[in-house]
């Protein structure tokens, strides 16, 4: 192997063997604890060490870098204390998650890393938001993900890069390309010869390296790192290596050649560098073997205080305060009496607009969001007042925007997401439940981030613009999902959503944008997300519905005057208000949900469930359910109201006041 040490000092390349050494010989000892039956799972990096070493050593301190979980070499060369990485290893209260997540799924923003989630690709939209965040603070650091050669055939990979060669975002993009993803090999992933081949269809540079010459992945690093920090923009590297060992420990290594393990043996990255040092003369083996103890010792410590430390104990009560970022600081402000006549749109733009004057950090994107003004002209005029920068028109990447918002909330900056339909948001789906949603949770990072969702039926639109899909998130711990139905409550419930440091998918039904309007206050105001509205109050049954499903109701009770209800209006279904829905269950011992989306699986069934539950005692007639059909949205006027269950509603109301 070649080395050329240029003009980097005798203290830099020992160094380098210090960061290369330690990660191996931690997975030496990893290894026979397995054997031991005294850790569950472990993933090797044996022989891909200078890659993850030579990057982590190019960066600034404070430079984020987001690897997977082969890259036990970044974690310690940011020096994290061994005590605390093998206690995350453990599942044991001294690590980064308390227990809830194991390896590498972790965040920690002391030390600039944030680790992966098993689904591979979704980091790379992350990195997008934190370069994001350097470019806009114009403070000259660049940011590192990590994929695997098998995780670049994911969507994410195209999005992410695709982003930031948009946006010139200063972020390095390291493919470890190793031959295999898990058993599948290189030619059964993709068709390029190489990596960097791709890099001249997404309109960016790339460099292809020896991922097993710490020097070459070192010095390449340096130049890259500089390049970008004097001149902003995305580069993909190539490290060319192999995984001596299997992609897990029990997955075994028999479904690759032999020959390969004999080829890339002789090119092992620690024993090829420790020879050059040796020949160099700088280093012996009194001090390599002095080394070797100082680490070894090092080692042994943090694995016996690892060990020794207490199991976690379960606590319902943390258990459930951890799933959001706490809010002690949020100051609800009433409405005031200055008032004039808005449509719904006109709030939620209003609302908008205030809070990028309130919050300097707040940063809107989305698809045709800038001049054009979205589809629906809810963002209309705003790049004008506020610039380019902070109203960000996106490419069709939901993916890749959905993981910047989470990166720009790591970087301290809010964000609003615009999903041009509801219905698109399938794109982004995974970003949403598996890294916005239980972020907090894993490692207490907040996720400042609101998405808004155009949905909802009756405009003639058809299956894929028309779907009011607000369970599908409902159903998912660490979200925040609000549905408002009137103009006032649209904004005050989003000023409240971008103030809440928590992720909030903000429901709009697309049909009262223009339809409905109301005197609304002209100032700044929030409404306490998670607490119900009671529209009427009655005694004869309680309907409790959202969205359009309120003015169904309303007019429904208006062309029956016999029937004293109580309204609800949920307005948020994530958490939802159960104190006002068993207080007036308790008051009419009747009641019925309405809401547009299909019966079944719907929000519904699960307020049904726990009336049931904690009010039987208190009714008098079975709780009714009024939904529309089990079916896609039809797009004709007909059928899409033979969907809609607004009739249906009318007649079970009326069937339940009769029972």
């Amino acid at each position: 192997m070649n080395y050329n040490r240029k003009n980097y000092s005798s203290e830099v390349l020992t160094n380098l063997y210090k960061s290369i050494l330690k990660p191996r010989m931690i997975e030496e000892k990893m290894l026979v604890l397995l054997r031991q039956g005294k850790i569950s799972k472990w993933f090797s990096g044996i022989g891909q060490e200078a890659i993850s070493v030579g990057v982590c050593n190019a960066l600034e301190d404070a430079e984020y870098i987001l690897p997977m979980h082969r890259n036990l070499g970044v974690f310690t060369s940011r020096n994290i204390p061994l005590t605390r990485l093998f206690s995350q290893f453990q599942g044991k209260g001294n690590g980064f998650t308390k227990g809830r997540d194991r390896s590498f799924h972790f965040g920690t923003n002391e030390y600039h890393i944030i680790g992966m989630i098993s689904h591979l690709g979704p980091q790379m939209g992350v990195a997008d938001g934190i370069s994001l965040a350097h470019l806009l603070k114009k403070d000259n650091k660049v940011t590192v993900v990590f994929s695997g050669d098998g995780g670049a055939s994911e969507g994410d990979f195209h999005e992410s890069i695709n982003v930031a060669a948009v946006w010139n975002l200063p972020v390095i993009f390291v493919i470890e390309n190793n031959g295999y993803g898990l058993s599948t090999p290189s030619n059964e992933q993709f068709r390029c010869k190489q990596f960097i081949d791709k890099c001249i269809g997404y309109g960016i540079e790339g460099a292809q390296v020896d991922g097993n010459n710490i020097l070459e992945v070192y010095d390449s690093m340096n130049q890259i790192t500089a390049s970008i920090r004097e001149n902003p923009r995305p580069i993909l590297l190539e490290c060319l290596t192999f995984r001596m060992r299997g992609h897990e420990e029990a997955s075994g290594t028999k479904y690759i050649p032999k020959e390969l393990f004999e080829e890339w043996g002789k090119k092992d990255p620690i024993a090829n560098y420790e020879t050059y040092l040796l020949n160099e003369d700088i280093l012996n083996e009194d001090t390599i073997n002095s080394i070797k103890q100082e680490i070894k010792q090092e080692i042994d410590d943090a694995v016996t205080l690892a060990f020794s430390e207490d199991v976690v104990h379960a606590d319902t009560a943390i258990e459930l305060s951890d799933l959001y970022a706490p809010t002690p600081n949020m100051i609800h402000f009433p409405p005031s009496s200055n008032k004039t006549e808005k449509r719904f749109i006109d709030a939620i733009s209003e609302a908008m607009k205030m809070s990028l004057k309130m919050h300097p950090n707040l940063i809107i994107m989305g698809q045709d969001i800038a001049e054009y003004g979205g589809v629906f002209k809810a963002t209309l005029g705003f790049v004008e007042e506020f610039g380019k920068e902070r109203i960000r028109n996106t490419p069709l990447c939901e993916s890749a925007i959905l993981g910047a918002g989470l990166g720009l909330s790591i970087m301290g900056y809010k964000s609003i997401i615009e999903m041009q339909f509801a219905d698109f948001v399938t794109c982004g789906f995974n970003q949403i439940i598996n890294n916005l949603a239980k972020t907090h949770y894993r490692w207490g990072q907040q996720v400042d981030v609101v998405v808004r969702m155009p949905c909802g039926a009756g405009v003639g639109a058809g299956p894929f613009h028309s779907q009011s899909n607000e369970a599908w998130f409902v159903h998912t711990p660490g979200l925040k999902v609000v549905y408002p139905a009137f103009p006032s409550d649209a904004k005050g419930l989003l000023l409240a959503a971008i103030e809440d440091p928590n992720p909030v998918l903000f429901f709009e039904h697309k049909a009262l944008y223009r339809s409905i309007s109301e005197e609304v206050s002209d100032d700044y105001y929030t409404i306490e997300i998670g607490k119900a509205n009671l529209i009427k109050t009655g005694s004869d049954v309680s309907i409790i519905t959202y969205g359009f499903g309120v003015h169904w109701a309303m007019e429904v009770l208006k062309n029956h005057p016999e029937i004293n209800a109580d309204l609800i209006d949920l307005r948020t279904l994530l958490p939802w208000d159960k104190d006002a829905v068993i207080a007036s269950v308790k008051k009419t011992n009747r009641v019925i949900i309405l809401h547009e989306d299909c019966l079944t699986g719907g929000i519904g069934g699960e307020i049904a469930a726990y009336i049931a539950e904690n009010c039987f005692q208190y009714l008098d007639a079975p709780v009714m359910r009024a939904a529309s059909l089990d079916t896609p949205v039809p797009m004709s006027d007909a059928l899409e109201t033979n969907f809609l269950p607004k009739a249906r509603f009318e007649q079970m109301l009326l069937q339940l006041i009769r029972y």
